[in-house]
């Protein structure tokens, strides 16, 4: 760590002060013995090439030194103290002195002195320490402010001696113009460029010499006004700083700003004002306010426009497709009401003895083998015929058209005509390529499946369905559970307790019961989503292996009982991401957009399919629309166990028996579906096939078909009335409404328990009192009941439902991480695009800001402008992790549903990630597009840029954090409180103790650096100590200014893998 500046460093940094080698000579007094002349311009550039000479004696020191604020030290030397190009302050020197220049000029030791006064702790600023010439016993004129005197005769010394001070006490006078002679140092120091070193004059009124602020001495009339007194940093002396609005081209002149230019403080030239800037003279800075407010227009209009048509993006990709889909829908129904009305031609023809004729004319093998058609025609045509086939009719132009169209067609769902010839020369998906063929072929497939539905009923139709060859299996799913009880560790309470029985593939179950019967707790701990705090013990078999269901989970859809859909896409757009991520790799896309509009169409979508689905601000579809969406996510990726919780809640009875028809379909191709349900209508009742009853504490009351449930009640007792829906009756019972004569609602769980040779627990046997087991009673049940003691022999003691990692077992190969982020990424574009109204607020909140704190915090060059940025630091951090924090917070619901569906988290992570770097590399600029123009600093556009660059990815990493690990309204308030704490911290100073412990570890002291070293390169020559001092009190570093963008960038990717840590874990 640095410590104070040393005065021989300092002394190094003025390598001007080195200037003199030796003190006697004879050149350098020619002038003064001769006066002439023509040797003037000689001696003068003498001297300076001693100044210059002597510079190389330094600089091995100076860079090892004072490098924190020297970048390059030839060119920051050369700034400040190249007096080539006007040497007159030289000149002027040489005419006034009588003697040698050389013998008033301070040698080294002198110059360590000064500095060393300067600028050690406790010093006071223009006051030197007592030394050889100057204290309490020796004090000559020299050592008065702007003073000095010649060095003693008879005296060796060299300039650059470092030890040992020269007397002076002869021949003192005012110090020459150019030169400043501090108080208490009797010797002349030549002032730096950038500076303006006159000779003062006597303000009588105040009895200060202007333009400085030294007095003459009390008691000496005789004494006059010399030059500048001190050069410092300019928050300690801002005396001999070329003053703002002119510049100062040499240490002797100061030439006020022509229009059109702009001068700042300590400048040697003028600056050029922008085009369309107003710099009228004496301008100190140029206001480009002009381009600040035109970029805000601008800005303001393209952020209108994104607010307004953000969303006509995607709206006119979605008005395409749709009218290819209609188009190709149209094209299918057309087609099957055309072969419609050929078969009723058909079957006219039948019954009127057309049948022969109708089959020669328009078979399809026929028209394929022969080009044309023969001119003859048999001997059992009727007549009246050949004048037909000379030239065909209306009726046989459209048979003909409908036969060459099917053998183009791709929709391949004839089951009337052609045969098998026409199935195996349709085209399969995978040779499909335009969205009209996909579309065509996938509404085809739908159009066969309804004809082939219409069939089921016959035996030709059953036939055709069990030889066709087109239709996939699927893998099937037998869950087998024994004993499955789930406790409350805290409490030592059951929520599910002793269920026995099994899931069967191709039926439909419905778990029923009062509230409070552990439904949903039953569906949790099947599927090892049980909470924390809960234990689960008991079996479960997946397809009679004990493997953890889990390793099925790409196979298995759950549906929660909350409609967790992203609100900011449409209905298409959910059903179609989650088919993409979730159903087989080498499935072909026309297959799987096959896959996806069977469930639009099953569920009863199509009317609202590009609607936005609606979040709680944004209205969207209806109630009972966003549960079957809610489905329809889990049906869309063609499981082979379908879990649903509560599917009909809120649903209409007609939405109930739509929902439960798409259910039974899926049935059909032997998936395994078991549902939660509450009091379903008879109708809907009936539709299903099993069901497990559960009573108060997680038992079971009933667990078999739903045709032997009034079977099974009516031999223990309970009749269901007449006119009375049967799960509404025994839910009566179950939740004590009911009270049976025979059994109370206690004793239903221990009566099945007898009922299937269960064992009953032990603090359950004396609800056993007074219940038999009805001889022959297992042999009347299927499905879960059947087989109970067979199925709890069989079981191993050991298997359990613990939720273990293990390898996959679905045997589905889904979508790679690559095509899993290219899925998410086109999402995570549409959602962005369609919140472009939010995005266009926080750009307009940052315009703000950059417009204020522009205005309010003014360029301070004592700090080098650090206060300013302090605010912009704030400001940018704030504002980036709140904006954010939106990334994760919202749809926190919905990834977790898709994580626990196999959805790869990592491409989840990248793909916001990779959208979020446009606010990395926009906000930067509509921030600074204020900001910049109305605070004018003095670095540049394209270094502020980078920094604020930086520190935007470097803040959104944090707020991925804080939105992941936080609930939203925690998550807020840290986004608030980090920024402003952290940058009070970096505030401290190099020498607080929270500055050193924890300062490398706050991103703002980092970003604070990258600014202060971005405006401290553009100080030099009078500037030098005011940078120095600057970097020094702050712990700053010239170089480190790559670092500290490296430093920024390490902590957002930190941030970052830390989210992704916690992502993956939660």
């Amino acid at each position: 760590m640095r410590g104070v500046l040393r005065p021989h460093l300092l002394l190094f940094l003025l390598v001007f002060l080195s200037v003199f080698p030796f003190s006697k000579s004879v050149d350098g007094d020619e002038y003064s013995e001769t006066q002439n002349p023509a040797v003037l311009p000689a001696v003068t550039d003498l001297i300076h090439k001693r100044i210059s000479n002597l510079t190389s004696f330094f600089i091995r020191d100076v860079s090892s030194e004072l490098s924190f604020c020297i970048k390059n030290l030839d060119v920051d030397l050369n700034g400040a103290f190249n007096f080539s190009n006007n040497m007159d302050f030289i000149t002027n020197c040489i005419k006034k002195t009588k003697g040698d220049v050389t013998e008033r000029l301070c040698t080294a030791a002198e110059i360590n002195f000064y500095f060393h006064s300067l600028f050690s702790k406790g010093a006071k600023t223009g006051y030197v320490k007592v030394n050889k010439n100057c204290n309490l016993k020796s004090w000559v004129d020299g050592c008065e402010p702007g003073w000095g005197c010649f060095a003693d005769p008879n005296q060796q010394f060299e300039l650059k001696d470092e030890n040992n001070m020269p007397s002076r006490t002869k021949d003192c006078q005012p110090c020459c113009e150019g030169f400043f002679c501090p108080r208490g140092l009797a010797c002349m120091i030549p002032c730096p460029l950038g500076s303006y070193c006159p000779l003062a004059t006597l303000n009588k009124s105040t009895g200060v010499c202007d333009p400085y602020n030294y007095q003459i001495p009390p008691g000496k009339p005789n004494h006059k006004c010399g030059t500048a007194d001190i050069w410092a940093d300019v928050g300690s002396s801002s005396e001999i700083f070329c003053s703002p609005g002119s510049y100062c081209p040499n240490t002797l002149n100061r030439v006020s700003c022509s229009k059109g230019h702009y001068c700042r403080k300590g400048s040697t030239t003028e600056i050029s004002c922008f085009k369309l800037t107003t710099c009228n003279p004496n301008t100190s800075n140029q206001n480009i306010h002009g381009y600040g407010v035109m970029l805000f227009v601008a800005l303001s209009l393209l952020l209108l426009i994104i607010y307004n048509f953000s969303d006509q993006v995607i709206s006119t990709k979605e008005r395409r497709q749709a009218k290819s889909r209609e188009a190709a829908a149209k094209h299918v129904r057309e087609t099957v009401q055309a072969r419609e009305r050929w078969k009723h031609a058909k079957d006219v023809a039948k019954t009127e003895g057309w049948q022969e004729q109708l089959t020669k004319t328009f078979s399809r093998a026929r028209s394929q083998k022969r080009p044309e058609r023969p001119s003859k025609t048999s001997e059992k045509e009727p007549k009246g015929s050949k004048e037909n086939n000379k030239e065909p009719g209306n009726l046989t132009k459209m048979m003909h058209s409908l036969e060459d169209d099917d053998s183009k067609s791709h929709e391949g769902f004839d089951l009337h005509t052609g045969g098998e010839n026409a199935k195996k020369q349709a085209p399969r998906g995978k040779q499909l390529h335009t969205q009209s063929q996909i579309f065509k072929y996938a509404y085809g497939q739908i159009e066969k499946e309804k004809a082939q539905q219409n069939q089921n009923l016959t035996f030709s139709g059953i036939i055709s369905m069990a030889t066709d060859n087109n239709i996939r299996t699927r893998p099937m799913i037998e869950i087998y559970f024994k004993d499955l009880t789930l406790t409350l560790m805290k409490e030592n309470k059951h929520l599910l307790r002793c269920v026995t029985g099994k899931l069967s593939p191709g039926r439909v179950s419905a778990v029923m019961g009062p509230s409070g019967a552990g439904k949903t707790t039953f569906l949790s701990a099947l599927t090892g989503k049980t909470a924390e705090g809960c234990t689960v013990t008991g079996s479960v078999l997946v397809n009679g292996k004990n493997e953890p269901i889990q390793a099925y989970r790409k196979i298995i859809g759950y549906v929660p009982q909350d409609d967790i859909v992203h609100g900011n896409l449409t209905v298409e757009e959910n059903l179609r991401f989650s088919a993409r991520c979730r159903l087989s790799a080498d499935l072909p896309k026309p297959d799987k957009v096959l896959v996806i509009e069977r469930v639009i169409e099953a569920l009863g979508l199509q009317p609202v399919r590009y609607s936005l689905v609606g979040t709680v601000e944004k209205r969207g579809i209806s109630g009972g629309q966003k549960k079957r969406v809610n489905v329809g996510l889990e049906m869309v990726m063609e499981p082979s166990l379908l879990i649903l919780d509560e599917p009909t809640t809120g649903l209409d009875s007609s939405s109930s028996q739509l929902l439960l028809r798409a259910l039974r379909r899926e049935a059909l191709e032997g998936v395994n579906i078991c549902m939660v349900l509450h009091q379903p209508s008879s109708t809907l009742f009936k539709m299903f096939d099993d069901l497990i009853l559960l009573a108060k504490g997680g038992l079971v009351a009933y667990l078999g078909p739903v045709k032997k449930l009034e079977e099974y009640f009516s031999s223990i007792g309970i009749d269901v009335p007449d006119r009375v829906n049967p799960p509404d009756h025994l839910i009566d019972i179950l939740e004590g409404i009911e009270k049976p004569t025979t059994v109370t609602r206690e004793q239903l769980p221990v009566r099945w328990m007898l009922h299937n040779g269960y064992p009953v627990p032990a603090d359950m046997l004396d609800l056993t009192e007074g219940l038999s087991t009805p001889s022959g009673s297992n042999s009347n049940l299927s499905g879960g009941a059947a087989g109970g003691k067979a199925f709890a022999a069989d079981m191993p003691e050991d298997s359990t439902s613990s939720v273990s990692k293990s390898k996959d077992l679905s045997n589905r190969k889904t979508p790679g991480l690559l095509r899993q982020y290219r899925y998410f990424l086109g999402r995570v574009l549409k959602q962005r695009l369609r919140e472009g109204q939010m995005q266009a607020v926080d750009l307009m909140i940052l315009l703000l800001a950059g417009a204020c704190l522009g205005t309010l915090a003014k360029v301070t060059d004592e700090s080098l402008d650090n206060v300013g940025y302090t605010f912009t630091v704030i400001a940018v951090s704030l504002l980036s992790m709140i904006a954010a924090l939106r990334s994760y917070s919202l749809d926190k619901l919905e990834f977790k549903r898709e994580s626990e569906a196999g959805i790869s988290r990592l491409a989840h992570f990248l793909s916001k990630d990779t959208i979020d770097m446009f606010n990395v590399i926009i906000k930067p600029v509509a921030y600074l597009s204020m900001f910049y123009f109305f605070n004018n600093p003095r670095s540049s556009f394209e270094d502020n840029y980078i920094i604020l660059m930086c520190l935007v990815y470097c803040v959104t990493g944090m707020a991925y954090v804080l939105a992941i690990a936080f609930t939203p309204s925690l998550a807020q308030l840290w986004a608030v409180l980090v920024p402003v704490v952290l940058t009070l911290v970096a505030n401290q100073g190099k020498d607080s103790m929270i500055q050193k412990y924890f300062g490398k570890f706050c991103y703002t002291k980092w970003v604070l650096e990258a600014f202060v070293i971005a405006n401290a390169e553009r100080y030099s020559g009078v500037w030098i100590l005011t940078r120095c001092k600057s970097l020094e009190s702050g712990g700053y570093n010239l170089h480190d200014w790559s670092l500290c963008l490296i430093v920024l960038i390490v902590n957002g990717v930190i941030a970052r893998i830390v989210a992704l840590i916690i992502l993956v874990t939660i």
